[in-house]
C-alpha cells in the first residue's frame, strides 16, 4: 500500500463506508472499505481539504471483540399501533465469524472510539443493525491513492 496512518482512525470520516471484507483470526482484525473519507488534518493528505479513497485496510492490532449485537427493532402498523417487537440479539464467541460474514456488502453507520475500544454501528444487507465493539492497542490505516469527493 501506498499510504499508511497509525492511530488516526480520527482523521478519517467512515460514515457511509461500503464493507467489502472482514477477516478475523489470530492475532489480526482487518476490514477492506470503500467510500472511506480522509480529513484534512489526516498527515498523509497533503490536500487542504477532505477527500475519499476505495480499497482502505483498516487493522485493528492486538484485537479482542468484546460485544457483538444483533440490534432489535419494533414494527408498527399503519395507525402506529405495535405489532411486533424483536429484541437485540447478543451473538455468542463461537458466532463470531459466521456474524462477520453478515457485514459483508453493509455500510457502516458510525465508528467511535472509547479509550482503546473501537465501537462500529453497521447497517448490514439483510436489513439489520449491528453493534459490534473491539478493543485494540492500535489502528492502522493502508490505502493506494486519494480521489476528489464529487460535489
Amino acid at each position: 500500500m501506498k499510504y499508511k496512518t497509525t492511530d488516526e482512525w480520527n482523521n478519517f470520516s467512515f460514515t457511509d463506508a461500503y464493507v467489502g471484507d472482514i477477516q478475523a483470526t489470530s492475532g489480526f482484525f482487518h476490514m477492506e472499505l470503500d467510500n472511506v473519507k480522509i480529513l484534512s488534518e489526516n498527515s498523509c493528505n497533503r490536500d487542504i481539504r477532505k477527500m475519499r479513497t476505495n480499497g482502505l485496510v483498516l487493522k485493528l492490532e492486538d484485537y479482542k471483540i468484546l460485544s457483538f449485537i444483533k440490534e432489535g427493532y419494533k414494527l408498527y402498523d399503519a395507525n402506529g399501533k405495535p405489532m411486533k417487537v424483536v429484541e437485540d440479539t447478543v451473538i455468542e464467541e463461537k458466532d463470531y465469524n459466521s456474524g462477520l460474514k453478515e457485514l459483508v456488502e453493509g455500510v457502516i453507520y458510525t465508528l467511535e472510539k472509547a479509550e482503546d475500544t473501537y465501537i462500529f454501528s453497521i447497517d448490514a444487507v439483510n436489513e439489520r443493525t449491528y453493534e459490534l465493539k473491539v478493543q485494540a492497542s492500535h489502528d492502522v490505516e493502508e490505502w493506494e491513492r486519494f480521489f476528489n469527493l464529487e460535489s
